[in-house]
């Protein structure tokens, strides 16, 4: 089996170079784009199976390159790298369809670990949970993520499902958070983030008749979360 094909969209050289470097050497084929436009046009032509996306790139810029990218593949795993720290743009990179968000400087060994678990977990848990779950008005396929029964078809994104499956596998039941996201992102229970929270109000706005006052997907405070879901 071929080694998974990883797709840097950087404008800033050295980083590039120092990514490209360590991530062939951990044996993973790499290919390089220093530009929002260049890099939309590798997805089109070859078959990538994560990109790692700066923000701040000359022309189109990174959000919209995950804005386009989502409008013709929901699942592809996307790790975004910037210097942007402030909640409210990794908040908007999450909202167009990223899966994780990591602020520079970074470490080199959590960089490669989160895209040895994004990879990892690509294949979206096809064990351990049900196929289909009906969530309120809407039915789920777990293994493809698509959404039907409610106004419009939907399908989720490759994070979005991987979440949505480490819920449906303790339906009715809390899940801690540690728990989620280690399943869904490889984290270290101990790792503090808001990654989680973003993810679950996506969902709430899918599933939930009223997100603030949510009846399918429960906070239970001091703990986690609860999947409430229909038989």
């Amino acid at each position: 089996m071929s080694a998974p094909t990883i797709l840097i969209i950087e404008d800033e050289m050295h980083i590039a170079n120092a990514l490209v470097f360590n991530l062939e050497a951990e044996g993973y084929q790499v290919r390089h784009a220093a530009s929002g436009e260049e890099g939309l046009d590798i997805l089109k032509a070859h078959k990538v199976d994560l990109l790692v996306l700066d923000l701040m790139l000359p022309g189109i810029s990174g959000y919209e390159v995950c804005r386009q990218l989502r409008t013709v593949d929901p699942r592809l795993p996307v790790l975004i790298l910037s210097a942007r720290a402030e909640e409210r743009d990794r908040v908007k990179g999450l909202q167009l369809g990223a899966d994780d968000y990591l602020v520079k400087p970074f470490s080199l060994d959590e960089f490669l670990l989160r895209v040895q678990r994004m990879l990892e977990r690509a294949s979206w848990y096809r064990t351990g949970a049900p196929k289909t779950i009906r969530i309120g008005r809407h039915t789920v396929d777990l293994s493809e993520g698509k959404v039907t029964g409610a106004e419009q078809e939907l399908t989720l994104t490759g994070q979005e499902l991987k979440l949505l499956r480490a819920l449906a596998r303790h339906a009715g039941e809390v899940v801690d958070r540690a728990e989620l996201l280690q399943q869904a992102w490889g984290m270290s229970p101990e790792a503090e983030t808001r990654t989680l929270d973003n993810f679950i109000v996506r969902l709430r706005r899918y599933f939930e008749p009223d997100p603030t006052n949510p009846c399918h997907i429960l906070t239970v405070r001091g703990r986690g979360y609860r999947l409430i879901i229909d038989d």
